[in-house]
């Protein structure tokens, strides 16, 4: 009788062309559909330069991201990465730590997202009983198992990037007609935008950008991972990139950018004013369904990284109970949807968009660290790799845009890592004081 011995290993599925289509579909989420309203009331006509910008400094991550999945084509991502360097399980437990806060204050960025659409299309509903009825549909498809959540994701993608490409027809039609005479007048006699003003955008634009590392945690299901990751990083996130600055400067010829910035639907009314025709149910609907996408991966992930942490003992066991029906770690849908539906109504969309770019530029910094520190000590001529400048750059970036965060973000990022570090030095204290009896 032939036997399986791979049974316990990940099917290589992904050549390099499906790889970077899964690239490109995290990326180009609901990113772009909830912050460029406010990018544009920062950066004024110069948003399609704060995307530029945040693609540059996304870029050069992208490669570490690149040389780093290269050299470890496993599962694991940035928490792998940076043990691999630091050989140090606190800070390990930490980065795991901030993914998770990631996930939590992005979800509450697009509940905000998603409550603006609909109101567009119906004002009466309240925002909060919108949030608590999204997040209760998504605790619901994260509750009945990844099989349901990966076909709504497949779905929700093909839709999301539907809603961009009729974003750009529209608009160019619009343009081409002679259209945009308010917008590029109100330009003409606006004042000039700030570089400060632009890299204030950048650092909120930073997070449309967030997903072309998760394709480093798929690697050990590629085919020929150390060729194929790296050129579907840097693939995916130039394809997202163009269609991003695209996207951008477009909807800042069709709307000034005073009406984009006070926009809760901004790509909704780019299409209202380019073409009054259009079905606006049709383009409400894509929107809901690409912030709802991410909202969803977002979920998964925070469920899982909760489900994580409780193994390695740094919160309860008891949040690491699978549903004996479903498998899925359902008890941590208790922590997490208190948690993100307080988020989402205390802050306001710029503001937790802005603390998830922040977070995320910190667990950036650590990469390129991590990616220095093993360039010195392992240094390799095999393989993909880029020059030493390279993270050094790309460390260098990701600080300056951290420096051009808001205020209030660093608050709420410097309380999510003291309660990490809080939470491993209870873990560490417990874990001491067990260990004489074993």
């Amino acid at each position: 009788m032939e036997t399986n011995t791979d049974a316990d290993s990940l099917k290589r599925v992904f050549g390099l062309r499906t790889l970077v289509i899964y690239g490109v579909g995290d990326i180009l989420g609901a990113g772009i559909y909830a912050v460029i309203g406010k990018i544009a009331g920062l950066s004024g006509s110069l948003v399609w330069a704060s995307f530029l910008t945040a693609m540059v400094v996304a870029a050069f991550t992208a490669l570490s991201y690149a040389e780093l999945g290269s050299r470890f084509p496993q599962s694991g991502g940035v928490a792998t990465f940076v043990h691999r360097a630091f050989r140090t399980d606190w800070l390990s437990l930490l980065v795991g730590w901030l993914m998770f806060c990631t996930c939590l204050v992005s979800m509450a960025t697009l509940s905000r997202a998603f409550a603006g659409y609909l109101n567009a299309f119906i004002p009466a509903l309240p925002v909060w009983l919108i949030v608590i009825t999204l997040f209760a549909a998504l605790a619901f498809v994260n509750f009945r198992g990844m099989q349901e959540s990966s076909a709504l994701n497949i779905v929700c993608t093909t839709v999301e990037v539907s809603g961009l490409i009729i974003v750009v027809l529209v608009a160019t039609l619009f343009l081409s007609g002679g259209g945009g005479t308010a917008a590029a007048s109100s330009l003409a006699t606006s004042p000039p935008v700030g570089w400060t003003s632009v890299a204030q955008g950048a650092a909120l634009a930073f997070y449309a950008f967030i997903g072309f590392e998760d394709i480093v945690n798929v690697a050990e299901e590629v085919k020929n991972p150390e060729r194929n990751v790296p050129r579907a990083i840097v693939l995916s996130l130039g394809i997202a990139g163009i269609m991003y600055i695209l996207v951008s400067w477009l909807a800042a010829q069709v709307l000034t950018p005073a009406e984009l910035g006070a926009s809760a639907a901004p790509l909704l009314d780019v299409v209202r004013r380019s073409q009054p025709n259009f079905p606006q149910v049709i383009f409400t609907v894509i929107a809901l369904f690409a912030v709802m996408n991410t909202a969803l991966l977002n979920f998964v992930t925070a469920s899982r990284l909760m489900f994580g942490m409780s193994r390695d003992g740094l919160i309860p066991a008891w949040l690491g109970k699978l549903h004996p029906r479903r498998a899925t770690p359902y008890r941590t849908l208790l922590v997490i949807l208190p948690i993100v539906i307080v988020l989402a109504l205390s802050g306001t969309l710029q503001f937790l968009a802005g603390t998830t770019a922040t977070l995320i530029l910190l667990m950036f910094c650590l990469v390129n660290l991590s990616l220095l520190i093993l360039k010195r000590r392992e240094p390799r001529n095999s393989g993909f790799h880029v020059p030493m400048l390279v993270p050094a750059i790309a460390l260098l970036c990701n600080l300056i845009l951290i420096a051009f965060a808001s205020q209030a973000s660093y608050v709420l990022a410097a309380a999510f890592i003291g309660i990490g570090l809080l939470l491993i030095v209870v873990q560490r204290a417990l874990t001491k004081g067990r260990s004489p009896s074993t």
